[in-house]
């Protein structure tokens, strides 16, 4: 452990682990023997007497023990747990231990569900529980988390959700020995209330008519109601879906994403100028004002010689100018689909750890698990719009 150097003076150096290593084992006996000598010391107070102790007061004789490993902080220990003949063995010692496995438990779900990745949940819970949890308890506990999540995904959608936004995510997947895509549509809505809420998320193989028809029929066989605006990305098999389930909601297509399709069109050196003539069509005061200020943009790309620019321009500008139905209150946070956006990044962010999943379930089940602890914090808490001015504006435009 140590040794001494030097001629006149002697250097003790001292191997720091094996001193932990031996007072580890101290003091972890010490913990058995206490566990122990509190376990007998229990079994004596339900017999009403010590063990072999011959006396009329006793109420039950031991029947052997059997042996039972408790994790501490200060390691694994072996409990010697007595056994009576008649009586129920009930140790508040056990007890507690079962209560601090099932917070240690929660804990891990809970790390789990905030997006803290299992390789990171192993080595918190060997830090605070003196151990690294085993296979079988990973198993257990993911098949507890996809049990929770489901329930969330599949739980009733109650109340009516003016504005609804869409949009889905692309990540990867091991299919027999190739990696393919696997999309996640999630679906977020602002509540007749005024706040925000994780309205569901699905699997699709890919981001097609399928796969979001199938996601609005689940939306709706859930509640989904009251829908008067879906802020999306122009994807043809969500527009077509749209109509088909919700006929008398519009649809906005976020500006954000018409430009960079507009971009696309345009030389690189072009490209701030644009932008600029597109954000002043949408810095107008009405829709009209918006069309004639649009039409005049066409003009001035077909003087640039952007004629395939001013022709994207043309065909879809009234696409993006459905906002303008709504409260001006509004008009900057309905006419982007930004709120999802930001969401899916922070889903980006935490899947990109995992590379490819093993299947489709697992990136559902992990994108869904970001998307319950984005909900349940502060993100859901806050009003973000005042919906009451939508049924404020109906009745103006009634009356005029």
């Amino acid at each position: 452990m140590a040794h001494c150097s030097g001629k006149k003076g002697k250097i003790i150096q001292i191997d720091e682990g094996r001193v932990k290593e031996h007072l580890g084992e101290i003091v972890r006996g010490t913990v058995q023997e206490t566990l122990n000598a509190l376990l007998d010391a229990e079994a004596d107070s339900l017999c009403n007497a010590r063990k072999y102790e011959r006396t009329e007061e006793r109420q039950d004789t031991r029947a052997g023990s059997y042996e039972r490993n408790l994790h501490t902080t200060s390691g694994e220990v072996k409990l010697k747990v007595p056994k009576l003949r008649t009586l129920p063995f009930e140790t508040s010692i056990i007890e507690r231990y079962r209560r601090r496995e099932s917070s240690v438990e929660e804990a891990m779900i809970e790390m789990y569900l905030a997006g803290v990745s299992v390789r990171r949940v192993e080595d918190v819970t060997e830090a605070l529980w003196g151990t690294k949890v085993s296979p079988g308890t990973v198993s257990r506990l993911n098949k507890k988390i996809y049990k929770r999540i489901k329930e969330w995904l599949g739980r009733p959608i109650e109340g009516t959700h003016p504005y609804v936004y869409l949009d889905g995510i692309c990540l990867k997947r091991s299919w027999g020995g190739e990696v393919r895509n696997v999309s996640v549509l999630v679906a977020v809505g602002v509540s007749q209330e005024g706040y925000r809420d994780v309205l569901g998320a699905m699997e699709g193989a890919k981001e097609d008519k399928a796969s979001w028809s199938r996601f609005l029929r689940h939306l709706k066989d859930r509640g989904l109601s009251g829908v008067r605006l879906f802020v999306t990305d122009k994807c043809l098999g969500l527009v077509e879906s749209l109509g088909e389930f919700y006929p008398d909601a519009r649809w906005q297509r976020c500006i954000v994403h018409f430009y960079r399709n507009v971009f696309t069109m345009v030389p690189k050196g072009k490209v701030r100028e644009v932008a600029a003539m597109l954000k002043a069509i949408h810095a107008q005061e009405s829709r009209s004002e918006a069309q004639r200020k649009a039409a005049h943009v066409v003009e001035v790309l077909k003087k640039l010689k952007l004629r395939k620019a001013a022709e994207l321009l043309k065909d879809g500008i009234d696409e993006t100018l459905n906002y303008y139905f709504f409260p001006s209150e509004h008009w900057r946070r309905i006419r982007t689909n930004n709120p999802l956006e930001r969401i899916m990044r922070e889903i980006r962010r935490r899947t990109r750890v995992v590379g490819s999943f093993p299947d489709g379930e697992s990136a559902l089940m992990l994108a869904a698990a970001r998307l319950r602890h984005i909900a349940g914090n502060k993100w859901g808490t806050r009003q973000y719009l005042k919906i009451d001015r939508i049924e404020e504006l109906e009745r103006e435009m009634a009356t005029a």
